[in-house]
């Protein structure tokens, strides 16, 4: 019951952030200042690469999968640690293997949730929160070029914590019998496109 109320509650916001970006889309089209570098650019940016989508989803699943602290615990460590590497980024810091890491976090927490894998939980922070410094890096390389890099930040974390609840909500599934063969098919195809990117095919 609790779960239910958090989700419920999740929902609500994951509705009115959804209102909220859509309405700053609609200012940004107001100049093309706010729309290159606003919160709108952000927000989208994350939502257009499938390699960073299918990497959030699986967190959400991942999380969903191992139980009621996971569920929460990695949604928050991923877009925290992401937000140092996009200070990395933003920094010039050379991180290698920007790309090949994205692609690797989809296939290894994926991996993770077709294997129904419960880990202790500071283990899958670890695994969670290494994989984000990739991914805030490859968002950070493009905020000196933003007007406004405090919104489009802020909008990429929005985005990161909808897909987040997205894979949270999916994952619930694993309540039924059925919902854990559910989630665990969720977690071959994520990882399977995760193969797909590191090899050049998608």
């Amino acid at each position: 019951m609790k779960t239910d109320r958090l989700l419920s509650h999740g929902a609500r916001w994951a509705a009115f952030l959804t209102l909220l970006a859509l309405a700053q889309g609609a200012h940004a089209h107001a100049g093309a200042d706010n729309l290159a570098g606003g919160f709108a650019s952000g927000f989208v940016h994350p939502i257009l690469g499938w390699d960073h989508v299918v990497a959030m989803v699986a967190v959400g699943l991942w999380g969903a999968f191992m139980g009621e602290r996971a569920v929460w615990t990695l949604p928050v460590v991923f877009p925290a640690v992401m937000a140092l590497g996009g200070v990395l980024g933003l920094a010039g810091v050379p991180v290698p293997l920007v790309e090949e890491g994205i692609a690797a976090s989809a296939i290894v927490i994926g991996a993770m949730v077709a294997l129904g894998s419960r880990p202790p939980l500071w283990l899958a922070a670890v695994v969670v929160g290494a994989f984000a410094i990739f991914h805030g890096y490859a968002h950070g390389t493009e905020l000196p070029d933003a007007t406004n890099p405090l919104m489009y930040t802020a909008g990429f974390m929005v985005a990161t914590g909808l897909l987040h609840l997205g894979g949270i909500v999916l994952g619930m599934a694993v309540r039924w019998p059925q919902g854990v063969q559910l989630v665990r098919g969720c977690g071959v195809v994520i990882s399977a496109i995760g193969v797909g990117f590191l090899a050049g095919w998608l």
